[in-house]
């Protein structure tokens, strides 16, 4: 998994500030981070966090925003991806099991953050709330994804946009937690099968043809 570039090009500063939060929030858990610790770790004083966020909740949902790489515009420019907005629902189901652990600078992907965050969302209210905001910016992203499908034939309009999206999330966020017990993951091919099993059932379908002789007839 590569790492979001435009933060730490910009601000050099910002990048290394949610990078050290990153590794601290994986690594102690929301209740456990240490705000002199992340400072300490990107080489700046607590007072240069405070000028920037007014909390750790607040540093926790940036963090998060920096660590998921942004999805749906990385799909987007997939070589896989040839206009089809359900293509987007196929290559997000194969990266299910094709998960990292490491970004490509060492640092831990978004999704152990994403599982601390969780666990911190009971019991902390601000982190909660960030958390909220973070995962409602997305559904409505995957809704618009699986609107356009049904606009150009990919999707039945039929199908609940809203109970498509949920079961997409259901789905990644409960491979998230499959992880941390380390359950087996199915095999590439048997997944990809059902992944093309459940799009063929949520498909469009063309509508029927009347035979010619029938339909003259009257009995079509």
């Amino acid at each position: 998994m590569s790492r979001p570039q435009s933060l730490g090009d910009d601000d050099p500063l910002g990048g290394r500030l949610l990078e050290a939060a990153v590794v601290e929030f994986a690594a102690r858990g929301y209740a456990g981070a240490r705000v002199a610790e992340i400072a300490a770790r990107a080489g700046v004083t607590t007072g240069a966090i405070y000028s920037r966020y007014r909390g750790k909740a607040e540093l926790l949902a940036e963090a998060i925003e920096w660590a998921t790489n942004d999805e749906f515009d990385r799909l987007f420019t997939d070589h896989r991806f040839e206009g089809r907005m359900e293509d987007v629902l196929r290559i997000v189901g194969q990266h299910l099991i094709v998960r990292e652990e490491r970004c490509d600078d060492g640092t831990p992907s978004g999704d152990g953050l994403l599982l601390e965050s969780f666990a911190a969302a009971r019991q902390e209210p601000d982190v909660r709330r960030l958390l909220g905001d973070h995962l409602l910016d997305r559904h409505g992203r995957l809704v618009r994804v699986v609107d356009a499908a049904k606009d150009t034939g990919g999707i039945d309009p039929d199908v609940d946009t809203n109970a498509l999206v949920t079961f997409c999330y259901a789905l990644g966020l409960g491979f998230v937690l499959l992880e941390v017990v380390d359950m087996p993951v199915p095999e590439r091919d048997a997944w990809d099968a059902l992944i093309e099993r459940l799009l063929d059932a949520i498909a469009e379908r063309p509508p029927a043809r009347v035979d010619a002789a029938a339909a003259a007839s009257g009995t079509g």
